[in-house]
Parts: structure tokens; sequence; C-alpha cells
């Protein structure tokens, strides 16, 4: 099944809005596309860990995932939480019905919580002018997006 979640790429103090892709299909393969940097590539450890830890399976499929636009380089570990989401969707684990209405950020720990990330306020000013209704962040980070008017912020402890 082919899910689309929605992060955002900061660079200075502007944010780009990066649509991460995953479909999962037969096979047993993790591809992870999109020009992303070490630290992203590395996602895949943390959210099998984080996954398994809050009682969520991984799912033993082909897992394919665009990080677009390809030609933005998206750097760090804040892109795991909108990676996690995006497979536990295309897994039909949870429902993604309103996965398209909302920017996801958060870096992964091992056990399943959130730690705090970089440039939360221009990826708000960002998702408000790109009309998402929410932004779904690390609590640590909650009171710096809040700012932004007219955008829903919900900060989380844990996937």
């Amino acid at each position: 099944m082919l899910v689309k979640s929605y992060a955002a790429a900061v660079q200075g103090i502007s944010a780009t809005v990066v649509t991460v892709e995953v479909n999962c299909s037969k096979g047993i393969q993790f591809f992870l596309v999109g020009l992303p940097d070490v630290a992203v590539r590395e996602s895949h450890e943390r959210i099998i860990s984080a996954l398994q830890v809050c009682g969520y399976k991984f799912p033993r499929n082909r897992i394919v995932i665009n990080m677009a636009p390809a030609d933005i380089r998206k750097e760090g570990s804040s892109y795991d939480l909108p990676l996690a989401i995006g497979i536990l969707a295309a897994a039909e684990q949870i429902d993604s019905s309103n996965l398209s209405k909302f920017v996801l950020m958060g870096e992964l720990s091992m056990d399943g919580s959130l730690q705090s990330i970089k440039g939360a306020l221009p990826i708000a000013i960002k998702a408000r002018e790109e009309g998402f209704k929410g932004f779904i962040l690390p609590k640590q980070n909650a009171c710096e997006a809040a700012v932004v008017n007219d955008l829903e912020v919900y900060g989380a402890s844990n996937i």
C-alpha cells in the first residue's frame, strides 16, 4: 500500500515541505531514496527498535521510501517520526486517513520516545503556509511551534 506523510527540510531560516512516500509490497528489502544523509539512512535501525518496544511489528515486506523533492538534502534524525508513521500506515497497522493533514517531525529513541528537533518554528510557519491543519512534533518543541497562529500543534512524548 502506498502512503504519504509529510515532513520538512530546514535551510537557514526557511523550510521546504518534504513528502515521504512509503510503499510496502511483497519481498524483504528496505530502500530509502531522495537524497537522505547518513543520519536519515540510519533511521531504519532506530525505527525498528522503537516500533518493537512500543508493541508494533516492523513489516517483513519490501519497503521503498522516497523523500521528495529529491534535489533537496535531507539531514538529521528528525525524519524518524514521519518515516515510522509512514511505514505503519503503509503496512496498514494504523489509520492513514488524516495523515495528509499534518506535518510530522521528531527523532525516535530506541524506546519510542521523541527527542527534540531543530527548526520547529520555520517548519511550523511553512506548514501553515502550505495549508496543513497541524504539526506533530516532540513535546520539547511544542511551545516554539505554537507561536504560529492558525496551526494546531501537538507535542508528543513518544510514537
